[in-house]
């Protein structure tokens, strides 16, 4: 496999690890969404420069834009924001992400198969007991 196929799993590993370290970290006595708010300022302050640093033409490039910007946008937010409250409210980094991943997964198992009519192999169910008892024996 490709360096090409490799580096966005590396990138996004790194970038969620870094992600909940900083969610853990976040002064509980700054207000959450202002919190956001700065984040957010600095996101889209990266992201427009990097768009204009393209050869990208706004006029162009605007209308292949659907209604799944505005909705990934309010989405990033509840994540954030739930991720923030996860951990004010006591939450290991340890364990949060692992339970809130492992729900994910589960859940997005199920839109695959029925949603998108993706297959699930025999191997692949006895995948998801060993994550499951993985965070059984977590608890105990």
């Amino acid at each position: 496999m490709s360096f090409q196929y490799w580096f966005p799993l590396a990138l996004v590993v790194t970038a969620n690890v870094g992600y909940h370290i900083v969610a853990k970290e976040t002064n509980p006595a700054a207000p959450p969404f202002l919190a956001l708010a700065v984040t957010y300022f600095v996101s889209f302050f990266l992201c427009a420069m990097a768009y204009l640093a393209s050869d990208h033409s706004l006029s162009r490039d605007l209308p292949a834009l659907n209604w799944t910007s505005p909705v990934w946008g309010l989405i990033l937010v509840a994540i954030e924001f739930g991720y923030l409250l996860l951990y004010r409210a006591g939450w290991k980094v340890s364990t949060a992400s692992l339970i809130a991943n492992l729900s994910v997964a589960i859940l997005l198992i199920g839109v695959g198969v029925l949603g998108y009519k993706e297959i699930l192999l025999p191997k692949q169910v006895i995948g998801i007991i060993l994550c499951l008892a993985g965070v059984f024996f977590l608890h105990i």
